[in-house]
């Protein structure tokens, strides 16, 4: 059994994006809240989805991401001299990426399709990885963001709800695993030519 921790909840409200010379509707901005947070088969309470397609619905109704892939974000963004704040040296925020569940010790390589987190209150069962699309390198800042994100894998996954109930930034969930016949990392890899063309 693997053990990780729940570090933070980041929830976002839909509003305008600049993508290139467009202006579209996005709720990939999400901030930290403290919890407890409810737990619906739709996602989280308070958060928005403007675009069903890519997040939303009972198969994507929560995104998780790996909190240590932070790092490379920053060192990807710091290398386009794309900064927040004039030091090069920023801290991300969590739910920058978009992110809904920042979690610890769970990477895309140990996590399959169907394996299920267990928190305190509610279960969650994973169901595909996250592909990016042109916002998000709009909110990374620079245009290869999205080809960065296939070649690293750093991903992160999207999640079902199984059981309803609350989370709270800092509880531990356990990983049960389901048939284990494909990681995360392996469907991000099966469907990398769409993405590096």
């Amino acid at each position: 059994m693997t053990m990780g921790q729940l570090v933070h909840i980041n929830l976002g409200k839909v509003r305008p994006l600049r993508v290139g010379e467009r202006k579209l509707m996005s709720a990939i901005g999400k901030t930290e809240v403290a919890g407890p947070v409810c737990v619906g088969l739709l996602g989280l309470a308070g958060d928005d989805q403007a675009d069903l397609s890519v997040h939303g619905g009972l198969d994507k109704a929560v995104y998780a991401f790996p909190l240590e892939h932070l790092a490379y974000w920053q060192q990807q963004r710091a290398a386009h001299s794309v900064s927040l704040f004039e030091a090069t040296d920023e801290t991300l925020p969590p739910g920058f990426v978009g992110e809904n569940l920042s979690l610890m010790g769970l990477r895309e390589d140990a996590v399959y399709i169907g394996d299920r987190l267990h928190f305190v209150d509610c279960v969650l069962r994973v169901t595909q990885p996250r592909e990016p699309c042109g916002k998000f390198n709009a909110v990374m800042g620079y245009a290869q963001a999205a080809r960065d994100m296939v070649r690293s894998g750093c991903c992160g996954f999207y999640l079902a709800v199984e059981r309803v109930g609350t989370l709270q930034s800092g509880e531990t969930f356990e990983l049960v695993p389901g048939a284990r016949q494909i990681s995360i990392a392996q469907a991000l890899a099966l469907k990398r030519h769409k993405h590096m063309r």
